[in-house]
């Protein structure tokens, strides 16, 4: 890229920076005005909530000084909640000046070669053994890497003299991806001449999708390397000012060369990739200088720009974005070395990671039957199951779908009522077709699948009570909560919601003092709902109804042999199923496969995705109760997102024992629970193209 290319990139990520802090505009004035009154961490109760369970439960409090503040004095929970968060601001243990000397290690200076000369370009850090994250405008693609090295210990030792630096070239052709709108890069380092990798030697940043890290208002913490100085911290007068879907805004002394650094909370735990100042503009775009004047770019210096804010790219935005990218086996098996909480994970069928891997290539042909899925009228030996005219009823596949023995059988989860099945089987053929073309398989024809359907058939049977009425969309999830524990007879419905929360990291009654200083919430439906919200990626009415169908299945037998008539009627009666199953179908599903399918027939793969199966309160509820696995099911898939609070009582082996597969996987934000991204994550896909193929014995 040439120097003019990298100067508009820069304006580009600016101008986006700056509208993206006028478009904030309001939401910050209520920040500004709560700080003004007196409230220290002008955030939401239930994100308080997840960032004190997070300090407790990493060391981030001392546990006896969490104690300490919370007794001194008569505090409701709120203020016991922000007291401990508080501790962190006000003194930190002598192992933060440690922990951060650890953290600075990982961050490199980059250079570039120039017109023979090199020169400062901007910063990186390590986020797995061989692998660093820094800015899209900084390193835009392959060729830009190729022409930038690294320097770590760009810095000063104890006794202030320059440390010795140490290079380390970057390898564009074994792993490069960036993205302009969070403008990251990910590129992978090459070993050193002795082979050693750098994150052996410096150490890497351990990345976490999950929530709790900061709350607005707390301290953050910055390394880099300002107009390509030896490396320095920002450390005063620092904190989060506001949080956006994708971006945080905060205040910190940073100049340029900067850009690629880690935004660290007082944890030492990276919460953002810092990317630039934002500007103030006037009403049309144009950046003002400190004096109120236009800034003029190419007469006056970057000094004069008058900077408001910071802005950096969340993490868990980055690591939601790469969760998505289609790689192949060995690119995907170096983003596992990112680690668990990074919610990335290696394919099963991964290559070697120690190698370079070639690129991807095109998709593989569909299915010659799949050729003309999206507008071919189904055929009628794949339509609709009969049942009376203006009935809403499942769907039968083709009879030679997969050879005609073998049964591609997908049963749906909650709130489906209303919902054309025929739609709703295209869509989860969508998602898996999706996964497939990611992993490079053929595609599968939505008429080769079996769709039962028993959506209309659950609400039929339980009337009003099986979920919120048409204009639940606007009854807060505390009413509807307090409802459906009302309608349930057993008390199902509250040991749901409860227990998830627990799972979820919610403090319970009971316990010692420096578990209980939330005790408070767990005494209420409304609390548990708002942690479960606050730690997962669904809301909390979205919570509410979904656990009120399950209740609903299992505590009401009339209900459940409804479903299960249905679900039998349209299904095949004969060879072998590959059984995908999702949400309240999972239940479903395991009552189908133990009790009511016909005599010699076995489910070749069960594949349960955002399923409940984990909670002791569904499983001592099925028939028969516990967690003895079917005899009729040969092989079990389980796929989870951690951000799935329907699915937190994942992963299911430590209750089920051993799975053919468990793939935790990250869905979109807003899609945690969805079908449809399950199926697109290529090693759930692939698992179940496997057993397609798979010839009958």
């Amino acid at each position: 890229m040439l120097p003019s290319d990298e100067s508009r990139e820069e304006q580009k990520q600016q101008s986006a920076a700056a509208r993206r802090y006028r478009e904030a505009s309001a939401e910050r004035k209520e920040i500004e005005a709560k700080l003004a009154a007196g409230v220290q961490y002008p955030d939401s109760p239930e994100r308080i909530a997840s960032r004190v369970n997070r300090l407790l439960e990493r060391g981030g409090v001392p546990p006896a000084a969490a104690v300490a503040s919370v007794h001194a004095e008569a505090l409701d929970v709120p203020e016991a909640l922000e007291r401990v968060i508080g501790l962190t601001k006000d003194l930190q243990p002598w192992s933060f000046l440690p922990r951060g000397a650890r953290a600075a290690a990982t961050v490199a200076r980059i250079s570039i070669l120039r017109d023979g000369l090199e020169r400062p370009h901007g910063t990186g850090f390590l986020v797995s053994p061989r692998l660093l994250l820094t800015n899209h405008h900084v390193l835009p693609n392959a060729q830009s890497a190729r022409r930038c090295f690294l320097e770590f210990n760009a810095q000063v030792t104890v006794e202030n003299a320059p440390d010795a630096t140490i290079r380390f070239a970057f390898d564009p052709d074994t792993f490069f991806t960036a993205d302009e709108h969070l403008d990251y890069a990910l590129v992978a380092v090459a070993p050193a001449a002795d082979g050693s990798l750098a994150g052996a030697r410096f150490g890497w940043n351990r990345l976490s999708i999950q929530q709790g890290k900061l709350v607005q208002n707390e301290p953050v913490n910055v390394i880099g390397h300002p107009m390509g100085r030896l490396k320095e911290i920002a450390l005063r007068d620092n904190s989060l000012v506001q949080r956006l879907d994708d971006f945080l805004h905060y205040r910190t002394d940073t100049e340029p060369g900067n850009s690629g650094s880690p935004v660290f909370n007082d944890q030492w735990e990276v919460v953002a990739l810092h990317h630039m100042g934002v500007p103030n503009t006037d009403p049309q775009g144009g950046i003002l200088r400190k004096d109120g004047q236009i800034w003029r770019r190419g007469i006056d210096s970057d000094d004069a720009i008058d900077y408001v804010s910071n802005e950096g790219a969340r993490t868990s935005s980055i690591l939601k974005h790469l969760a998505t990218l289609p790689l192949d086996g060995g690119r995907r098996a170096l983003l596992a070395e990112m680690g668990p909480e990074s919610g990335l994970r290696q394919d099963a069928a991964a290559g070697s990671v120690g190698t370079p891997v070639a690129p991807a290539e095109a998709p593989a042909p569909t299915r010659p039957e799949a050729a003309a899925v999206a507008a071919a009228p189904v055929p009628a030996a794949a339509g609709a199951v009969r049942a009376p005219a203006g009935t809403r009823v499942g769907l039968r596949a083709r009879t030679d779908a997969f050879g005609g023995e073998r049964h591609l059988v997908f049963l749906h989860g909650r709130r489906q009522q209303g919902k054309d099945p025929e739609l709703l089987r295209r869509g989860w053929t969508g998602g898996l077709n999706h996964g497939l073309t990611r992993a490079g398989l053929p595609t599968v024809d939505p008429a080769d699948v079996w769709f039962p359907y028993y959506g209309d058939r659950i609400v039929e049977v339980i009337g009003q009570h099986e979920t919120l009425p048409a204009s639940s969309a606007d009854w807060p999830a505390a009413a509807a909560a307090e409802a459906f524990a009302a309608e349930s007879e057993e008390g199902t419905y509250e040991q749901l919601v409860m227990e998830a929360a627990v799972l979820a990291g919610m403090p319970q009654d009971g316990q010692a003092a420096t578990e209980g200083l939330g005790s408070a919430l767990v005494g209420s439906l409304q609390g548990a709902l708002s942690w479960l919200a606050a730690k997962t990626d669904v809301d909390a009415l979205a919570i509410a109804t979904i656990f009120r169908d399950v209740d609903a299945y299992l505590s009401d037998q009339a209900v459940r042999r409804a479903v299960l008539d249905r679900v039998c009627e349209e299904i095949p009666h004969d060879g072998e199923l590959v059984l995908v199953t999702h949400s309240l179908g999972t239940v479903v599903g395991m009552d189908l496969v133990a009790n009511r399918l016909t005599p010699g027939m076995k489910v070749t793969l069960l594949v349960t995705a955002g399923s409940p199966l984990g909670m002791n309160a569904v499983n001592r509820r099925l028939a028969p109760p516990g967690t003895n696995r079917p005899a009729t099911v040969t092989e079990w898939v389980n796929v989870w997102c951690p951000t799935d609070a329907v699915a937190i009582g994942c992963p299911l082996e430590p209750v089920w024992g051993k799975l053919t597969e468990e793939h935790a996987v990250v869905n979109a934000s807003d899609r945690a629970h969805s079908i449809e991204e399950y199926l697109a994550h290529p090693d759930v896909a692939a698992a179940i193209d496997r057993f397609l193929e798979r010839p009958t014995g």
